[in-house]
C-alpha cells in the first residue's frame, strides 16, 4: 500500500516540467495531452543539452531523443510516437534537423513564449566561435575525448561520441568524467541519497557500475546470461531515472535469495528496470487489492 506525504517529503522527487500554457493557452487546444507530456519529456532533456553546451552555429540548443526513447518512455509503440512526435512538430512546438547516415535527428525544443522579432542571448560573447558544428561531425581524436578503440564500437546515438561535444565544455574531459557527470544528473544521485541516506554505498556503487559498463570498450556484455552489443546496454542504461534507481534499490532490499555475482546481478537489475518497473508495481497493486 502506498503512504501519505509527510512535511516536504513531496520534494525529494524529480519532476518533469510541463508549461502551464499548454492547458490554457488557446493554441494548444487541439494537441493530445500525451503531446503535450513528450513536449515535458523533451523540454527536461534540454537541461543536460544546456549544461553541454550543445549549441549549432547559431546558438541554439538542441537535443537528441530518439524514436526508442519515445516509445520507452511513453511505453508506446512506434506510430504513436511517430504520431506525437509530428503533432508537436505540426503546432511548432518543436523543429527536426535530420542527419541522415543513420544518424539520430536533431530537436530543437521551440520556446513557444518567445518573440521571434526579439534578439536572441546566446549566452555566448559574438556566437561563440566554438559552437558545435553538426553537419559534418569531428574525428574523435579532436573531441578531447580519450578512447583507443575503433569509433565503430560506440553508438551513434550516444551524444558523448557523436560529434556532439566538439569544442563544448567537454572538451578535455575524459569518457569517465563525461558519464558521471551524466549519471549523476540523470538519476537525480543527490536526491535519491537524501531520500535513502541509509542506502548511500548501494546508490554510489550502482553509480559506478553505470560509469562503469558505459565506459567499457569490450564489443559484448553479459547481462542476465545473455551477451548483448555493448552500445545497445549503454543505451539502455542511459534511459535510466531516478524512479528506476529507487525501484532497484527497492528490489535489492526485498530479495531474500543468495547472490553469488552482486555486481552481475545489480548490472542485470539496472538495465531490466525501464522494461519491469510499471510492470511489477501494478503486479503489487492488484496484488494487494486481491489481498482485501
Amino acid at each position: 500500500m502506498t503512504d501519505y506525504f509527510y512535511g516536504g517529503q513531496a520534494d525529494l522527487f524529480s519532476f518533469y516540467r510541463l508549461p502551464k500554457a499548454l492547458f490554457v493557452d488557446p493554441r494548444f487546444r487541439g494537441i493530445s495531452a500525451e503531446a503535450k507530456i513528450l513536449y515535458g519529456l523533451l523540454l527536461d532533456r534540454m537541461g543536460l543539452s544546456t549544461k553541454n553546451g550543445w549549441l549549432d552555429d547559431a546558438g541554439r540548443v538542441y537535443i537528441i531523443f530518439t524514436m526508442e526513447e519515445i516509445m520507452s518512455s511513453l511505453y508506446c509503440a512506434d506510430n504513436k510516437a511517430t504520431k506525437l512526435m509530428k503533432e508537436l512538430e505540426g503546432c511548432g512546438l518543436i523543429e527536426r534537423k535530420r542527419r541522415g547516415l543513420g544518424k539520430p535527428n536533431l530537436i530543437y525544443v521551440k520556446n513557444f513564449a518567445s518573440d521571434p522579432s526579439e534578439p536572441r542571448d546566446q549566452n555566448r560573447e559574438n556566437n561563440d566561435s566554438r559552437a558545435v558544428k553538426t553537419a559534418t561531425p569531428e574525428p574523435l581524436k579532436s573531441r578531447g575525448i580519450k578512447n583507443n578503440q575503433n569509433n565503430t564500437d560506440l553508438s551513434d546515438t550516444d551524444p558523448f561520441f557523436s560529434g556532439e561535444t566538439a569544442g563544448t565544455e567537454a572538451e578535455g574531459k575524459d569518457d569517465r568524467a563525461l558519464y558521471q557527470d551524466y549519471f549523476s544528473d540523470q538519476i537525480n544521485l543527490d536526491s535519491v541519497i537524501a531520500s535513502n541516506p541509509d542506502d548511500e554505498d548501494m546508490l554510489r556503487e550502482m553509480q559506478e557500475l553505470l560509469v562503469d559498463t558505459a565506459c567499457s570498450h569490450r564489443k559484448m556484455i553479459r547481462i542476465a546470461g545473455d551477451d548483448k552489443p555493448t552500445e545497445v546496454v549503454r543505451g539502455q542504461l542511459m534511459k535510466l531515472n531516478s524512479d528506476h534507481i529507487r525501484f532497484v534499490l527497492s528490489c535489492m532490499k526485498e530479495n531474500t535469495t543468495q547472490v553469488r555475482n552482486m555486481r552481475q546481478y545489480l548490472l542485470a537489475s539496472l538495465y531490466n528496470a525501464p522494461m519491469t518497473m510499471h510492470s511489477s508495481y501494478a503486479a503489487r497493486v492488484q496484488h494487494d487489492l486481491n489481498a482485501k
